[in-house]
C-alpha cells in the first residue's frame, strides 16, 4: 500500500506501482487560518513536518481499509511525503515508524524528499512575523476534546492558574464533537473571563477516507498543538488530560484486542512521542495529570465543583456521538453502550451525581451491537482476575516504570464498571 503526497503540481516524484497520489491541495484542514497572526513566533519547520506527516498518516489509515489486509487488521503502509527539514526526518525515521506501528497495530515505512515552503506556509510567516496584532503567550496548552475529562482537566487548570493557556481541538466531518467543544468554550469564557483566543481550533478530513477505525488521529491532533508550541519560548507543557484507566487502553475480553483496544494516550506511546519531540530539538513536555485517577476520581476531585455539575451534560463521550443524527434525531446524544459511554456512566455514578446527560440506550436494549457490547463486558469482569492484574495491564502495550500504580488504576478502574454492570448481570 503506497500512498504518494505531492503539494504541487510541479512534484514529478515517480509513483511506485500501485501506488496512489494524493494532492495535498485535495485535503481539507485548517491549521493554516487567519487565528495563527496571534503567535508571537513562526513555528520550527521540523514541527510543520511533523505536522504533515500526521496528516499524511491520518490521511492514509483513512484510505486503505483493513478487511483488505491479508489477516483483516495489520497493514503495510509506505507514505512517500516532501519535507522541509529531510536530514532531521530521515535522521527520526526509525523512532517515527516506531511509533506509528504501536499507535495504529500497522507496519509503516516512511519515505521522504527535500520540498520548499508553500505559497501558504510562506505567507503565514510574514503574517506571524510582521503582524502588529496584540501578541498571545502560553506556558501550557491543554488539549480540549469537549470530553468529561478534557473539561476537568481545563477546570483544574484555569483554578491554579487563568493566563499563559491556551487550548486546543480538532474535530472531524460531523457536528457531533465540534457543538460540544464550542458550548463548552463559551461555559469556560464566561466563568474564567478568558477570551476566545485562547481557543485554537482545527478540522482535518482527507479525501476518500472510508476506514473507520482511525487509530491515528490522536497523533493528528497532538501535532496541531506541537506545532503551536514552538511558536513560543521556554518550556511548553503540554497537558493531556485523560483518565488513567482508559489510558491504558485494556480489552475487556481478548475478543476487543483489535479496533475497541485503542492506544490514544497509553503510556508507552506517551512516552515514544516524548523522546521524539526530544529528539527534535523540541522544549515540550508531555504531562497528564490524571494517569493515576479513574474518571469517578476525577470528577470527585474536581476543582471547581458547582460549575462541573452544571455542565457535566454537555459533555461529550461518546466513540460515535453522530449516530443519533443517522437515526433521523435532531440533537446529538451519547449512545449509552460504547465503551466510553460505560466509564462515563460508571464514574459519574461513583462521584454519586445525578447524570442528566442524554443517552439512547440505558439498558442495551437498542440492537444486537448494544447485547453484544453488554456481554463482552460481563464476560470481561467475569474473567477479571485481580491477582493477574499486574500481567493484564501490559496486554495493551510495555510498561516498564510505576507498575504498583499502573496496577492499582486498573483495579480501581475495573471495580467502577462493576459497579455500574452489575446492574445489568443476570447472574449477580
Amino acid at each position: 500500500m503506497n500512498l504518494v503526497y505531492k503539494f504541487t503540481l510541479e512534484d514529478d516524484y515517480p509513483i511506485p506501482e500501485g501506488g496512489i497520489v494524493c494532492n495535498m491541495k485535495d485535503y481539507r484542514y485548517t491549521f493554516w487560518n487567519p487565528q495563527l497572526k496571534l503567535l508571537p513566533n513562526y513555528m520550527n519547520p521540523k514541527s510543520i513536518d511533523l505536522l504533515m506527516l500526521s496528516l499524511a498518516v491520518y490521511g492514509a489509515d483513512r484510505f486503505f481499509l483493513r478487511k483488505n489486509a491479508v489477516d483483516g487488521w495489520k497493514r503495510k503502509i509506505h507514505i512517500h511525503l516532501p519535507v522541509l527539514d529531510i536530514n532531521t526526518m530521515i535522521a527520526k525515521k526509525e523512532l517515527m515508524q516506531d511509533t506509528l506501528d504501536f499507535l495504529s497495530g500497522d507496519e509503516w515505512e516512511l519515505n521522504f524528499r527535500q520540498r520548499d515552503f508553500t505559497s501558504e506556509e510562506n505567507d503565514y510567516r510574514d503574517r506571524i512575523e510582521n503582524g502588529k496584532n496584540t501578541k498571545i503567550s502560553a506556558k501550557r496548552i491543554c488539549m480540549f476534546s469537549g470530553g468529561l475529562d478534557s473539561f476537568i482537566g481545563a477546570i483544574d487548570l484555569l483554578e491554579e492558574v487563568e493566563d499563559h493557556i491556551i487550548f486546543v481541538s480538532h474535530y472531524g466531518g460531523g457536528k457531533g464533537v465540534r457543538e460540544y467543544q464550542q458550548l463548552l468554550q463559551g461555559e469556560l469564557m464566561k466563568e474564567y473571563s478568558i477570551s476566545d483566543n485562547n481557543f485554537f481550533s482545527f478540522y482535518a478530513a482527507p479525501p476518500g477516507g472510508q476506514e473507520n477505525t482511525m487509530r491515528t488521529r490522536s497523533l493528528m491532533f497532538f501535532c496541531h498543538a506541537i506545532a503551536l508550541a514552538t511558536c513560543f519560548e521556554g518550556d511548553i507543557d503540554l497537558i493531556v488530560p485523560e483518565n488513567g484507566y482508559i489510558s491504558l487502553n485494556i480489552p475487556l475480553t481478548y475478543s476487543r484486542l483489535g479496533t475497541s483496544s485503542t492506544r490514544t494516550t497509553h503510556p508507552y506511546y506517551m512516552d515514544l512521542l516524548q523522546k521524539l519531540l526530544h529528539d527534535l530539538g523540541f522544549s515540550i513536555r508531555i504531562k497528564n495529570p490524571y494517569q493515576f485517577k479513574t474518571k469517578g476520581k476525577m470528577l470527585i476531585e474536581c476543582k471547581n465543583q458547582e460549575f462541573l455539575l452544571e455542565n457535566v451534560s454537555q459533555t461529550m463521550s461518546c466513540s460515535h456521538p453522530d449516530l443519533g443524527r443517522m437515526r433521523g434525531e435532531s440533537e446529538t446524544k451519547h449512545c449509552g453502550t460504547c465503551l466510553p459511554c460505560v466509564i462515563r456512566r460508571a464514574a459519574i455514578k461513583r462521584a454519586g451525581i445525578d447524570d442528566s446527560t442524554q443517552y439512547y440506550d440505558l439498558n442495551f436494549t437498542s440492537g444486537d451491537t448494544a447485547r453484544t457490547n453488554l456481554n463482552s463486558y460481563l464476560l470481561g469482569l467475569q474473567k477479571y482476575d485481580e491477582d493477574k492484574a499486574f500481567l493484564t495491564i501490559q496486554m495493551s502495550g510495555p510498561l516498564t516504570n510505576n507498575i504498583e500504580q499502573y496496577e492499582s488504576i486498573y483495579k480501581r478502574g475495573i471495580m467502577e464498571m462493576k459497579s455500574l454492570l452489575d446492574e445489568y448481570d443476570e447472574n449477580s
